[in-house]
């Protein structure tokens, strides 16, 4: 449990660390070319970093939803008709936040 809790508040403080880094590129109204190297460099690596945690960390976290679904189902398995569609809601909003994090890493590549 110890290991959880500390590799959550370092993922908080990473995130706080690159989005305080990358506030200036969504704010600043100049065009890309305008923009200082290190912004660019804090671009790529926060798009990089941030890519791969959540890839990493989606993937993770479908196999726990997967794993806990068939284990209720194998305990129960008249209920496997109603874990379904929460089963599948679940694993569409875990995705989907893995496709909004690609998104956004496009995006930043567009003012790199």
């Amino acid at each position: 449990m110890m290991k959880v809790v500390n590799l959550l508040v370092k993922m908080l403080f990473l995130s706080a660390v690159f989005f305080f880094a990358a506030g200036d590129l969504f704010a600043a109204e100049e065009s890309a070319s305008s923009l200082s190297e290190l912004s660019k460099f804090g671009s790529a690596i926060g798009a990089g970093l941030g890519l791969g945690l959540a890839a990493s960390l989606g993937g993770l976290a479908q196999g726990r939803v997967v794993a806990s679904a068939m284990e209720g189902i194998s305990r129960n398995p008249q209920a496997s008709d109603r874990m379904f569609l929460p089963l599948i809601l679940g694993l569409v909003f875990i995705e989907s936040l893995v496709i909004y994090t690609l998104v956004i890493a496009f995006f930043l590549q567009g003012k790199i």
